[in-house]
């Protein structure tokens, strides 16, 4: 799998990119994670990405020209273009499994009020909101779509039968409760937060029986 992301601020991925999982899975060549300056499609001296939005506005809206000429640069002929927008489809479990199907990604990160309508339209095969809210720009929706992306790709997070214990009959992955030592935790006098017994049982029918019916499907 291979994300590209299109930012006018490259260096926010600098730490995101070297922890954790993300960083092993890249140095095992699960992943690989390539972010461009947008500024780098840009022809006049000052790199301008941006400008005043016609009929009128508060705030400037990026360019499509250096947005299209990325785009063009980077793609390949099976690559997903996805754009991050407040008026994109909600993203869901089920839209990051289709993701992982993929072999490339170009993800374009806006900034300012916004981008030209004309990626929306012309450029991105998606445009993709992370929640009911506004960002000040994609690079944190981006982060997010690699994350839940990148856990469903064999290699990249648990063993190797990890995706096969979360996945369900109808192919849905799911989640359920966990617990982990103390068996009793006591956060004040008289009050006792207790693991389930069923856990603790040693009865490996039970537990497993118990974490079907806590199971839930993340859609």
């Amino acid at each position: 799998m291979h994300f590209h992301i299109i930012t006018i601020f490259p260096s926010l991925f600098n730490s995101f990119l070297s922890e954790s999982l993300i960083k092993k899975a890249i140095n095992k060549g699960v992943l690989k994670i390539t972010v461009h300056d947008l500024r780098k499609w840009t022809s006049d001296p000052h790199s301008t990405v941006d400008d005043r939005p016609f009929g009128g506005g508060s705030g400037m809206v990026m360019k499509v020209e250096p947005i299209y000429k990325a785009v063009n640069a980077i793609k390949t002929k099976n690559t997903k273009v996805v754009l991050f927008t407040p008026r994109g489809k909600r993203f869901t479990q089920n839209k990051a499994e289709q993701f992982s199907k993929e072999g490339n990604i170009i993800m374009i990160c806006g900034r300012y009020e916004g981008v030209d309508a004309r990626v929306e339209k012309y450029i991105a095969d998606e445009n993709i909101s992370i929640g009911s809210y506004v960002l000040m720009g994609g690079e944190i929706p981006a982060m997010a779509v690699i994350e839940s992306v990148s856990r469903l790709i064999p290699g990249v997070i648990g063993k190797d039968n990890f995706l096969e214990t979360r996945v369900g009959k109808d192919g849905r992955f799911t989640e359920y409760q966990q617990y982990t030592r103390p068996e009793v935790f006591s956060p004040n006098k008289g009050v006792n937060w207790k693991v389930p017994k069923t856990l603790l049982s040693g009865d490996h029918k039970k537990i497993e029986t118990w974490k079907n019916k806590k199971k839930k499907e993340v859609k």
